[in-house]
C-alpha cells in the first residue's frame, strides 16, 4: 500500500475497533436529546421565539423562553442565558463575584482553575475588581492520585468557606476529568457536614458528555459557554448560569444591574442560532467525543500518550496527546491548522500568551471565534509537549484531520505507518 491507503487502513481499523464505543455514546446522545426535545416541547417554541429585540430588552419572550428550556433541561431552579455573557470565564466570573464577600473563601478542590481566571482571583489587591482586591481569600486542594483529596477537603472548610469550586475538566494539566458519580460523592460528603456551604461546578466541556448534569448530583450553581458544548457549534456568543433561583438571581444582577437582573438585555438576531444551536447540542457533542475517541487509539497505536484513553469512560470533550518531541507538537497543531475549514492557509507557531509561563501554540479554524465544539487544538511549550485537543462537529472532520497530521508526520519521519 502507498502512504494515503496506510493512513486510511489505520483510521479504518480504529473505527471497527471502536464501533461498540460508538454506538454507546449515540445511545447517550439520543437519551439526552430527548431531555432537550422534550423542553422544546413543554415550552411551545413558536418561530415568532426567534424575533430578539433591541435596546433594553423589555418582554423578550423568546430569551426567557430559552432560559425555561435550559432551567428544564440541567434540572434547575432557573438560568440565565445571555448574549451578554462573553465567555465561559466571564459565567464562572459572575457567580463568583456576585457571591462572595469580603472576608469569604473561595475554596477550589480540584486544584488550580484555568489560568484565564488568575486575573479574577487576584495575585495582589492591585488586581482591579479581583476577589483578592474585595477582601476574598482563595485556597485550592489538589486532587490526590486523580481523586478528590477528601480528608483533606472536609478539613480545610472552615467558618468563612462560602464556595467550594470544582472545575469539571482539565484545563492544562495532566489531571483527568471529573465524572459526575465522583462530583456526586464529594458533594454529599461536604454537604454532610457542611451544609451550607455552595457548591459551584464550572460545567465547561462538559454538558451532554454524560446522561446526569452537576446540578443532577448536587450542585448548587454551574456555569458555561454557549461557544462550546451547549451551543452545539450554532451559537454565535454568549455563556449560561443555572441553578438555585436565589443565587441566579444575584448573578442577573451582577450582569445588569440590582433590581433589574433578568428583565433586560437584548438579544438580537441571536435567538436562532441559540435555540438551534442547543437543539443541535446532544448530537455535536457525542460527534466530537467520538471523534477524540478515534484520536485516542490511533495515536496510542503509533505509541503516543493519549489521556483519556480511548479505554476509558468520558466526561468532557477533551483530549490529550502527549509526543516526544517539541517538533512533534508543533506539526500535529499546524495540521489541525490547515485541516480547518477557516484560516486554514495561517501556519501557527509558539509565541508568549498572557497569564501562560511557557510560550503556547494554538489551532483554531472555526468559524465562530474561538468556538471549543469545533475542531482546534492547543497547549504550551515545554515537555512532555502535550497538545489538547478538543471538538470536531462531526467526526467526518476529525478523520481528515487525522489523514493530514499523520500524513506530515510521516513525511517529516516522526512516525511509522
Amino acid at each position: 500500500m502507498n502512504k494515503e491507503e496506510k493512513i486510511i487502513s489505520i483510521i479504518n481499523e480504529a473505527e471497527e475497533v471502536l464501533a461498540s464505543h460508538f454506538k454507546e455514546n449515540k445511545d447517550l446522545a439520543y437519551k439526552n436529546f430527548k431531555k432537550v426535545m422534550q423542553a422544546f416541547n413543554t415550552h411551545s417554541v413558536m418561530e415568532s421565539d426567534f424575533n430578539g429585540t433591541t435596546g433594553y430588552g423589555y418582554d423578550d419572550t423568546g430569551r426567557d423562553k430559552l432560559e425555561d428550556i435550559y432551567r428544564d433541561v440541567f434540572k434547575a431552579e432557573d438560568a440565565l442565558v445571555r448574549t451578554q455573557i462573553i465567555s465561559g470565564t466571564h459565567a464562572i466570573s459572575l457567580v463568583l463575584l456576585s457571591i462572595l464577600r469580603e472576608g469569604d473563601e473561595l475554596l477550589y478542590i480540584t486544584g488550580q482553575p484555568y489560568d484565564t481566571l488568575e486575573k479574577v482571583i487576584g495575585n495582589s489587591i492591585d488586581d482591579v475588581g479581583s476577589l483578592m482586591e474585595l477582601g476574598v481569600k482563595f485556597n485550592t486542594i489538589d486532587l490526590k492520585e486523580d481523586q478528590f483529596d477528601t480528608e483533606k477537603i472536609l478539613e480545610s472548610i472552615s467558618d468563612q468557606t462560602k464556595i467550594v469550586g470544582i472545575q469539571r475538566s482539565r484545563g492544562y494539566s495532566a489531571r483527568k476529568s471529573m465524572s459526575i458519580e465522583e462530583i456526586k460523592t464529594i458533594i454529599k460528603t461536604i454537604k454532610e457536614k457542611h451544609p451550607n456551604v455552595i457548591v459551584f461546578v464550572d460545567n465547561c466541556y462538559g454538558e451532554f458528555v454524560e446522561s446526569k448534569e452537576p446540578l443532577e448530583v448536587g450542585a448548587d450553581i454551574i456555569a458555561g459557554s454557549l461557544i462550546k458544548n451547549p451551543g452545539g457549534g450554532l451559537a454565535k456568543m454568549g455563556g449560561y448560569v443555572a441553578g438555585r433561583q436565589d443565587l441566579v438571581e444575584r448573578v442577573s444582577y451582577r450582569l445588569t444591574v440590582p433590581g433589574v437582573g433578568k428583565e433586560m438585555g437584548a438579544s438580537l438576531n441571536a435567538l436562532t442560532d441559540m435555540y438551534q444551536g442547543f437543539f443541535m447540542a446532544p448530537h455535536a457533542v457525542i460527534e466530537s467525543v467520538n471523534g477524540a475517541l478515534l484520536m485516542a487509539y490511533v495515536f496510542e497505536q503509533l505509541n503516543m500518550t493519549a489521556s483519556p484513553s480511548y479505554k476509558d469512560k468520558r466526561t468532557d470533550l477533551i483530549q490529550s496527546v502527549s509526543f516526544n518531541t517539541e517538533e512533534e507538537m508543533i506539526t500535529f497543531t499546524q495540521m489541525i491548522q490547515k485541516a480547518s475549514p477557516v484560516n486554514s492557509r495561517f501556519l501557527p507557531i509558539p509565541d508568549q500568551i498572557p497569564g501562560y509561563q511557557n510560550p503556547v501554540i494554538m489551532a483554531a479554524g472555526t468559524f465562530v471565534q474561538g468556538a471549543s465544539l469545533e475542531l482546534s487544538a492547543d497547549g504550551p511549550i515545554r515537555s512532555p509537549y502535550t497538545v489538547y485537543a478538543q471538538g470536531g462537529l462531526h467526526i467526518e472532520h476529525v478523520k481528515y484531520a487525522l489523514e493530514m497530521v499523520l500524513s506530515e508526520m510521516h513525511e517529516k519521519g516522526m512516525i511509522q505507518l
